[in-house]
């Protein structure tokens, strides 16, 4: 049985409706209809089955579905250099954002001294699905232990007028404000961002529950 089978063997045409409406900017007919957990088995089979280089190899994808379980696959790789270049390869072809937001691979946790160079050249590419996944990673893999301030100025000098771009960066500095809030809250000060970004910024933190409270009146005031 092959990946498309399997796929059209447990879509809902409910669930592709919806799909639908939440990622307007691909073609309809590319959307099957599967559920994440579903295609979450279906990757963990493909990831421990002798098809799982063919399939990694089979770029580009027809369906939606077959980019997130390709993405999925390379998840669960534990070798970084092999993971990274999975993921190289796939990036170019990523063109919506549930692609680029619901994985993050586990190689990358413990070898952020190598991830950090890859996380610099993708938040530079000029492709916007690639640069969101760069943020996306900077936010997930250095806002903890691993943190520099120098890291904010990458996030805030990346620029552009795509909405799903823009909303990310906004994310990054949300989350920046829940974790390392004296050093991320001059940026919104100092309007050191996109003034789109700086207000989308302020609203997700107000929505986070990461916040505190006195850090949420006070950026009440900023607005």
């Amino acid at each position: 049985m092959t990946i498309y089978d399997r796929l059209i063997k447990v879509r809902d045409e409910t669930y592709r409706e919806f799909q639908m409406k939440l990622v307007p900017n691909i073609p309809p007919e590319t959307i099957l209809g599967v559920r994440t957990p579903e295609m979450r088995a279906i990757a963990k089979e493909v990831f421990q089955s002798g098809e799982r280089d063919a399939f990694l190899d089979s770029l580009p994808h027809e369906y939606y579905e077959e980019n997130l379980i390709h993405f999925f696959v390379i998840s669960m790789m534990k070798d970084f250099d092999a993971c990274v270049a999975r993921v190289e390869a796939l990036l170019p072809y990523v063109d919506c954002w549930p692609v680029s937001d619901q994985a993050t691979p586990k190689a990358f946790r413990k070898e952020h001294k190598k991830l950090l160079p890859y996380i610099e050249k993708w938040i530079a590419s000029d492709l916007v699905y690639t640069a969101r996944f760069g943020l996306r990673m900077l936010m997930n893999e250095f806002l903890d232990e691993d943190f520099k301030d120098e890291y904010l100025e990458l996030a805030a000098s990346k620029r552009g007028e795509d909405y799903y771009l823009k909303m990310m960066v906004a994310w990054y500095f949300a989350t920046a404000l829940a974790k390392r809030y004296d050093e991320t809250v001059p940026y919104i000060e100092n309007r050191r961002l996109d003034e789109w970004v700086r207000r989308k910024a302020i609203q997700k933190a107000l929505e986070s529950y990461r916040v505190t409270d006195e850090h949420k009146e006070y950026l009440k005031t900023l607005r």
